[in-house]
Order: C-alpha cells, then sequence, then structure tokens
C-alpha cells in the first residue's frame, strides 16, 4: 500500500515509525514531516492546509490511505475532500471533528445525551460570562470554544484570574478560537488520557496514558502542549476503564451517528476520575502529543491493518495487541517555551540516545542545515523509552535525555511521577 501522513511533529514520526514497521507498505510518503520522519518516508513539500495539493498528489502517487495526524486539517475538512475524490483516509469529518474543534458543541452533545462531564456554560459576550463566574466563584475553569493550539484552557484559583482570562479571550488573545468561551466547574481528581479507535459505529479500546501539561517539576508553571506522558496508566483501573467505555465513549459513537455525523477515526478523551466516576473534560479527534509516542512504543500489532479497518467500518476484525512493558517519553523543549524562544540552536548526539537499548528519539520540532540538526519549534524531541517496570523504563528514557547534547533545550525531570509515588 501507498502512504500519506499528514504533518509534522512528534506524534507524526511515532506514527511513521510504526506504520514503517507494516510488511504490508510499500511506500510512505509524509507532508510536510520533519528530519525524523525522513528517516521513515518521503518528505513532500505540500501544506496541509492546501487541499487540492494534497489531493492532486494522492490521485499522482496513486495513494491507498492517507492518515491525517494533526487537529487543524480534520477541522478544516480535509478528509472530505479526500473522500469526494476517492481517497480512503484515516480521520474524522468535519462535522464529526467539532468534538474537538467546538467545545460547545460537545458540552451540548453531553448534555442531550445524558454524557457525565463538568456543569458548564457558554457564551458568547463578556459581560454575562464574568456575571456567571462571580455567581460561582472560584477556582473555575475558562476555555475557549475552538481550536487554540493547546492555549484555551485557563484554569483559575480566583475570580480575577477567570475575569482577566475572559478579557484575553474576548479582546482577540486567542483569535477566533475566543469569540465564544465555555466556563466549567473545577473538578477534582486525577486526569487521564484514554484512546479509543471508532469505525463510524464499533469501538476499539487503544490504551490510556497521562500527559504532564506544566512545563516545570512538581506541575509547577504555565500549561503546555505536554512535557512527558507515560502508558498505561495505573490509575486507570478495569472497572473506571469499563465504566468510562459504557457511559462515555460509546454513547458519544451512537450519539454521532444518530446526528448523521458518523465518527471514524482516533477518539482522544480527557478524563476527570471524580469522586463519582470518569467524567470528561474534553475530546480531541485525533492521537495526543506526546501521549501518541507512548503508545505506539508498546503496541505490537499492525498499525496499518488497524487503521484500514476504521476506514473500511470493520474494526471488528482486528485486535490492537499491547506489550505489558511500560513506556515513558520526556519532551526536550527550547529553552523559553512555552513563551518566547528562539529557533536554529544546533543539537549533537541524538544518534546516541537512539542508539539505547528500548529507546527511540521521535523529532517534534526539528529541521536540518546540511549534517546538523536544528531546534525549530517549542518542542523539540521526545526521547521514549519502554522498561519491565516504570521505573526502568524512566531511568533508560532520561539517559538518553542525557546523551544529547543542547545547551538550549531543557525538559522535566519528574516525568511519570504520579505513578511511581504509588
Amino acid at each position: 500500500m501507498n502512504l500519506l501522513l499528514i504533518g509534522s511533529g512528534g506524534r507524526e514520526h511515532a506514527l511513521a515509525w510504526k506504520l514503517s514497521q507494516s510488511p504490508r507498505l510499500s511506500k510512505l510518503y509524509a507532508a510536510p514531516g520533519n528530519p525524523g520522519i525522513g528517516r521513515h518516508a518521503e518528505l513532500v513539500a505540500i501544506d496541509p492546509a492546501d487541499h487540492e495539493a494534497v489531493v492532486r498528489f494522492c490521485l499522482e502517487k496513486t495513494i491507498d490511505l492517507v492518515v491525517v495526524g494533526p487537529e487543524v486539517p480534520l477541522v478544516a475538512g480535509l478528509v472530505d475532500e479526500l473522500d469526494a475524490a476517492r481517497i480512503p483516509a484515516f480521520g474524522p469529518s468535519k462535522a464529526a471533528a467539532q468534538l474537538e474543534g467546538s467545545k460547545a458543541y460537545t458540552k451540548e452533545l453531553c448534555a442531550t445525551y445524558d454524557i457525565p462531564t463538568a456543569r458548564h456554560r457558554s457564551f458568547v459576550e463578556p459581560a454575562g460570562a464574568k456575571a456567571y463566574i462571580r455567581q460561582q466563584g472560584a477556582p473555575i475553569v475558562v476555555k475557549a470554544d475552538g481550536l487554540a493550539a493547546g492555549k484555551g484552557v485557563v484554569v483559575a484559583m480566583s475570580v480575577e484570574e477567570a475575569e482577566a482570562a475572559i478579557d484575553m479571550m474576548f479582546d482577540g488573545g486567542l483569535g477566533s478560537a475566543g469569540e465564544s468561551v465555555v466556563i466549567e466547574e473545577f473538578m477534582t481528581g486525577e486526569e487521564v488520557s484514554y484512546f479509543c479507535l471508532v469505525d463510524g459505529e464499533k469501538v476499539l479500546p487503544f490504551g490510556s496514558a497521562q500527559d504532564h501539561k506544566r512545563v516545570f517539576d512538581g506541575d509547577e508553571g504555565p500549561n503546555t502542549g505536554g512535557m512527558g506522558a507515560y502508558s498505561p496508566a495505573p490509575v486507570f483501573t478495569p472497572e473506571l476503564e469499563k465504566r468510562a467505555l459504557e457511559e462515555i465513549v460509546k454513547p458519544t459513537a451512537r450519539a454521532m451517528k444518530s446526528l448523521g455525523n458518523p465518527f471514524r477515526g482516533v477518539l482522544y478523551a480527557g478524563f476527570m476520575l471524580t469522586s463519582e466516576g470518569p467524567k470528561l473534560v474534553e475530546y480531541n479527534v485525533r492521537f495526543g502529543d506526546p501521549e501518541c509516542q507512548v503508545l505506539m512504543r508498546r503496541l505490537k500489532s499492525d498499525l496499518l491493518d488497524i487503521f484500514e479497518a476504521v476506514v473500511k467500518g470493520t474494526l471488528d476484525k482486528v485486535k490492537a495487541e499491547w506489550s505489558d512493558d511500560p513506556a515513558i517519553t520526556v519532551v526536550l523543549a527550547t529553552e523559553g517555551y512555552p513563551g518566547d524562544f528562539l529557533k536554529g540552536s544546533v543539537i549533537e548526539n541524538i544518534e546516541a540516545a537512539d542508539a539505547l537499548p528500548n529507546v527511540t528519539v521521535f523529532h517534534a520540532g526539528t529541521r536540518t542545515d546540511g549534517e546538523k540538526i536544528l531546534s525549530w519549534g517549542g518542542r523539540v524531541l521526545n526521547v521514549t523509552a519502554t522498561g519491565k517496570t516504570l521505573k526502568d523504563a524512566q531511568a533508560q528514557a532520561y539517559k538518553g535525555v542525557d546523551l544529547i547534547d543542547w545547551p538550549e533545550g531543557f525538559c522535566r525531570r519528574d516525568i511519570g511521577w504520579r505513578a511511581l509515588k504509588s
């Protein structure tokens, strides 16, 4: 099969790494890719936002399957245009991608179909939003309705902080994403990432993970796109997983089908494990980053077979088999992230880390300059390792981190702490 992978981050490198292991793969292309992805795929200089160019390339190269990694082209309807050209694509339609593209849409769906989530209200102007915040008090959560590259959620510990978030969003701080907002109750408990594949009707559980959103050790500092993750999440017991499937994920899949927008792709649910049971924090319609990296390290099955089953509606014909060994990934980021940072610093000795047993270094924000690897983003590398225990995996990952020579980079030193403290 000829495949085209859309995206350029660490998630897409992990997908390329796993897809390249399939004996059924003839040729893998990636648009636009990154230097790490280039080790497994032929990189193509196509902007994923140029849907016509993507379709044209697929027809020219006889692409049998397109795998769309990031959320932006999914929400923009790339899969719809591929479908119209009869090009099979892994990922939801534009209508189904509203589960991530609009938090208000998801909240309304939860209310209609009795899916457990936080109490909430949506607003399209600041005065009503602030009045509601003052009525509810703090802590409280303020979310931009649209896509905001991981920066659209403010967990406000005071009314003043929440009102400042409202001003920022309605004043255009997040562009069109903040033209409307969702205000939620602050839920207490541990948060877990849970992944399921859906073929429009059938649901295949696809692993759990826990992410580390805060930039510094001890969960201090501002939120980021994710500074590391581990899988599986021990706190997500089989009993909790069964409840989450039956009370949240499967009802969502049934709801989308009944609405005429059947969901096909990966449904990534963020759950808060409250005293009342799992509650939905939010949905994403693609793999998490960096959660995808740990999932791909643990997956034993052929990913190409599974993706094809999602597209064909035959998800009941495949299985996802997993290694018992846990996996952990540590994100190396550019100094200054998630604020302002400089691009172009040289990174050396990546190969030494990649050569360690049970370690894979996934590229996220890199670029080449001749033989040199340069940093070209906020989150730049993902050092991912497996081990017989999570502690073993953690030790091996940090051994890899310490081999990489990059003075301008930094990482958290406590990835996995929640699971290891118990």
